[in-house]
C-alpha cells in the first residue's frame, strides 16, 4: 500500500500558481477566506483521510456493502466520514451563510473532494450526492420544500440522490415511465422503478431525499413531458416523525469497483402510498435536473482523476523500491556483474510513470479551472462576462468528465504494467484502483453520451461561440508561452492544433448543415479524444509557464526539482500525446462511412 496518495505541493501550485486561487477572495462572497485558511483546511482534510479513509481502502473492497430484506449495509467507517463533513460545512459547503453553507469557493471544495476520493474513492459520493440534491431543492424548489428538507440535510442526518435511470430507458430519459398523479392537497402519488441510484440508501441516514424525474398524467411525450419531484423515503409530520413513504430499497447492485458505494434499486408506490413534492413547474424536471446532473459530471471527473493519482503515487513508490534487471550500458550490453537497478532507472518504465503523471496532473488542473469558472460565474455581476463564463463551463464540463475517467483508466492500467505481475494480485492496490475508476467512464452519462452532448450541442451552441471563448484563452497561453525560448516550440504545436481543430470542425458541420445528423455525430468519441488532448496539452502549457518563471526568477518554494519535473512532463505530453491527434484528425476527416446501419447487417 503507498505511503501517499496524492500531493499537495502539486494541488497548492494548481491553486495558487497556475489558477489563482487567492483571486476569488477579493470578491465580497469569499472574503472571509484566505490562501491561510484555505491550507489550514487543506491540511486538516489530508490529517483526517490519512487516519480515518486510507487505512479503510481495501477494507472497503473486501467487505462490500450488502443488502438483506430491503436493508444496505455499508461499512462503519462511512459514518466517521458524514461526521466530519458535517462538522466541517462539507455538505451544501457553497450554499450562503443564512442558508446554513460556509460560502466556500467550488475550486477549493474541488481541491478538498480530490484528497478525500484519492485517499478512499468509496465514501465522497455519499454527502457530495447530498449536496446537490439540497442544491437543487435551494434552486428551484419552494420555501417550504427548503425549510422541510434541506436543513436536515447539511446536517447529515437526512443523504440526497439523483433518481433519473429506469430498467427500460437507461439513458433515454424521454423513456421514463415513472407517474405521478396530482392529488387534492397539491401533492403527487408517485409510481415507478429507478436504478443505479447512488448512495441510495444506508444504515447511516435517518432519511433519504431522491430527487425524482416523473411523468405528471396526461404530460407530453419524451423529455418535454418531465417533472421533478422531492420523493422522500420517510414523509416528515408536523410533529417531527416520519412516515414510510413506500419507497422500498429493491436491492444493492454489486459492482466491478467502488464495493464500498451503495448503488441500490428503488420501487416507488408499490403499495399505492409513495407521495412526491413538485419542484419548481411542471414539465421543467428535466432543464433543473441538469443543474445536479452537470455538478455530478464534474465530480466524476474530479473522483476519475483522483484514482488515477492514487494509483500513479503507488506506481511510483513500487518503481523507487524494485530492483530487477541491469541498466544497458554505452557498449548495448547489460553487466550481469553489476547489481540489480530500481526499476525507476530503466527508460520504458519511466515513460510509463511520466505518462501517469500527466494524465494526471493534466487532468486536475483542467477539473481547478472548472472550479474556479463555476466560482466567477457565481460572483461576476457584469451580464457579458457571466454569459461568456457559462458558455466556457458548459464546454469544458463533458471533456473534464471524460478525459479523467477515460485517460485516467489508461493511466492505471499504465501502472499494472509498471508492478509487472504484481499489478494484477490482491497484494498491490493498483488491480483495485483499476476496477474503481472502470465505472467513471460509465457513471452521470457514458462517454458516448458526452461526446455526442460535446459535439452536437456544447461546440455548436451560439453559433460557436463558446468554442471560439475557449480558442481565445488557448490563445492568451500561447502568447504567455512565446516569451519563453524553451516554451515556444511547443506553443507553435499547440497554434498549428487550434487550426486543425477549426479544419475538423469545418468538415463535420458540413453534413450537420445538410441535416446528416447521424453522419455528423458518427465519430463524436474520436472527436472527444481530439478535442480532449488539445485542451490538456493547453494546460500543461500553462503550468509549464509558471513553472519556468519560478525557475527563472529563483522563486521555488516547492524545490527546483518540482518546477523541472513540471517543464520535462508539459515536453513528454506534447512529444508522446498531442502527435496522437494526427491519427484521429485522420479518422474523423476521412468520408468513408463503416458504422451507420444500412440495407446489409454486416456484424455477424
Amino acid at each position: 500500500m503507498a505511503d501517499q496518495y496524492t500531493n499537495l505541493d502539486n494541488m497548492r501550485f494548481l491553486l495558487y500558481d497556475v489558477h489563482d486561487a487567492e483571486e476569488l477572495t477579493q470578491y465580497e462572497r469569499f472574503q472571509d477566506y484566505d490562501r491561510t485558511s484555505f491550507d489550514i483546511m487543506l491540511d486538516a482534510v489530508k490529517d483526517f483521510s490519512d487516519k480515518e479513509l486510507f487505512p479503510y481502502f481495501e477494507e472497503m473492497d473486501a467487505n462490500p456493502v450488502t443488502y438483506d430484506d430491503g436493508k444496505v449495509t455499508v461499512h462503519p467507517q462511512i459514518k466517521k466520514f458524514i461526521d466530519m463533513a458535517t462538522k466541517n460545512g462539507f455538505i451544501g459547503p457553497w450554499f450562503d451563510y443564512d442558508q446554513g453553507g460556509i460560502q466556500l469557493p467550488q475550486m477549493m471544495y474541488g481541491a478538498v473532494f480530490h484528497i478525500l476520493d484519492a485517499a478512499n474513492n468509496n465514501v465522497a459520493g455519499y454527502v457530495g450526492l447530498t449536496s446537490g440534491a439540497a442544491n437543487l431543492i435551494r434552486t428551484f424548489g419552494s420555501k417550504e420544500l427548503f425549510d422541510t428538507y434541506v436543513p436536515k440535510m447539511l446536517e447529515g442526518k437526512w443523504m440526497g440522490t439523483m433518481a433519473l435511470t429506469e430498467p427500460q430507458a437507461g439513458s433515454s430519459l424521454s423513456d421514463i415511465t415513472t407517474t405521478a398523479t396530482p392529488q387534492e392537497d397539491g401533492t403527487y402519488k408517485i409510481k415507478g422503478q429507478k436504478i443505479f441510484i447512488s448512495g441510495g440508501d444506508h444504515q447511516f441516514g435517518e432519511n433519504f431525499v431522491h430527487l425524482t424525474l416523473a411523468r405528471i398524467d396526461g404530460a407530453p411525450a419524451g423529455t418535454k413531458g418531465i417533472s421533478l419531484f422531492v420523493v422522500p423515503k420517510h414523509r416528515p409530520q408536523e410533529d417531527g416523525s416520519l412516515t414510510y413513504n413506500d419507497v422500498f430499497t429493491a436491492g444493492d447492485f454489486q459492482k466491478v469497483g467502488q464495493k464500498g458505494y451503495a448503488t441500490t434499486h428503488l420501487v416507488y408506490g408499490e403499495d399505492d402510498n409513495c407521495v412526491g413534492y413538485l419542484v419548481g413547474e411542471p414539465h421543467k424536471g428535466l432543464k433543473y435536473m441538469f443543474q445536479m446532473m452537470n455538478e455530478a459530471r464534474l465530480a466524476v471527473g474530479s473522483s476519475g482523476i483522483a484514482i488515477a493519482t492514487a494509483a500513479y503515487h503507488a506506481s511510483l513508490q513500487y518503481a523507487k523500491e524494485r530492483p530487477q534487471g541491469r541498466k544497458i550500458e554505452s557498449s548495448g550490453k547489460k553487466n550481469v556483474e553489476a547489481g540489480q537497478t530500481f526499476i525507476i532507472n530503466h527508460p520504458n518504465v519511466r515513460r510509463m510513470l511520466l505518462l501517469q503523471k500527466a494524465i494526471t496532473e493534466g487532468g486536475l488542473s483542467l477539473l481547478v479551472e472548472c472550479g474556479k469558472l463555476v466560482d466567477k460565474h457565481m460572483v461576476v455581476e457584469d451580464g457579458k462576462e457571466k454569459d461568456d463564463l457559462h458558455l466556457l463551463i458548459e464546454l469544458l464540463t463533458p471533456i473534464a468528465k471524460t478525459y479523467p475517467s477515460e485517460m485516467g483508466k489508461t493511466s492505471i492500467s499504465t501502472g499494472l504494467q509498471v508492478l509487472g505481475g504484481y499489478g494484477f494480485c490482491m497484494d498491490f492496490p493498483l488491480q483495485q484502483y483499476y476496477r474503481d475508476i472502470r465505472i467513471m467512464s460509465i457513471y452521470e452519462g457514458t462517454t458516448g453520451i458526452q461526446s455526442m452532448d460535446l459535439l452536437g450541442r456544447k461546440v455548436t451552441m451560439k453559433n460557436g461561440a463558446a468554442l471560439q471563448l475557449l480558442m481565445k484563452e488557448i490563445q492568451s497561453t500561447i502568447q504567455d508561452a512565446m516569451t519563453h525560448d524553451e516554451l515556444k516550440p511547443y506553443a507553435e504545436i499547440l497554434t498549428r492544433k487550434m487550426g486543425t481543430t477549426q479544419k475538423v470542425l469545418g468538415h463535420l458541420m458540413g453534413f450537420a448543415m445538410k441535416g446528416d445528423f447521424e453522419r455528423f455525430l458518427m465519430d463524436a468519441n474520436m472527436f472527444m479524444e481530439f478535442a480532449s488532448t488539445i485542451v490538456i496539452a493547453w494546460q500543461w502549457l500553462k503550468q509549464a509557464i509558471v513553472a519556468k518563471t519560478a525557475l527563472i526568477t529563483g522563486n521555488t518554494p516547492y524545490g527546483e526539482d518540482f518546477y523541472e519535473s513540471k517543464v520535462h512532463t508539459m515536453k513528454f505530453f506534447f512529444k508522446y500525446e498531442v502527435p496522437k491527434t494526427l491519427a484521429l484528425e485522420q479518422i474523423l476527416m476521412d468520408n468513408e462511412v463503416l458504422t451507420i446501419q444500412n440495407e446489409k447487417e454486416v456484424i455477424v
